[in-house]
């Protein structure tokens, strides 16, 4: 019996989008059953970290919060989906829209909760601020994209 394995590496500036799937359990709600606000940006900040280290492949910390607007709130027992989109980059900064959707697990019926933007900074072994890959062109197919096969 063979085992085949597959190894890809996955090159910094290619990945712009992530998604993350929580549950609302009831610490993270206030006495009315939904969730803190600061729940919501907590979520959304990890969210916005990990979107931007898959993009950067660098260490990332949060440098500002955006605007960020509540919709409609989320409920204890509800699931909430982080989609996170690399919207724009600087030389070392990275701006990260971030969606938060309330879903209910047994109905399906989804709602735009929370949406807001982070910019997080790419830095380099020593702390320091440090160049990020350019926002591919959105013009270009996505299928130009070129994942490594050791």
């Amino acid at each position: 019996m063979t085992t085949e394995t597959s190894h890809q590496r996955i090159e910094a500036g290619l990945v712009t989008e992530a998604r993350l799937i929580e549950m609302v359990f009831p610490e993270q709600t206030n006495h009315y059953g939904t969730l803190f606000g600061g729940q919501a940006l907590a979520l959304m900040d990890k969210a916005a970290f990990i979107g931007a280290s898959r993009y950067a492949r660098r260490t990332v910390v949060t440098a500002s919060s955006e605007r960020v607007d509540f919709h409609v709130p989320v409920r204890q027992g509800q699931l909430v989906e982080l989609v996170t989109r690399i919207v724009a980059t600087g030389r070392t900064s990275m701006t990260v829209e971030v969606d938060l959707f309330a879903e209910d697990l047994l109905t399906g019926d989804r709602q735009l909760g929370t949406r807001g933007r982070f910019v997080l900074v790419a830095l380099d072994a020593h702390g320091k601020p440090t160049a990020v890959p350019p926002l591919p062109d959105a013009r270009e197919p996505a299928s130009s994209a070129t994942v490594s096969t050791p």
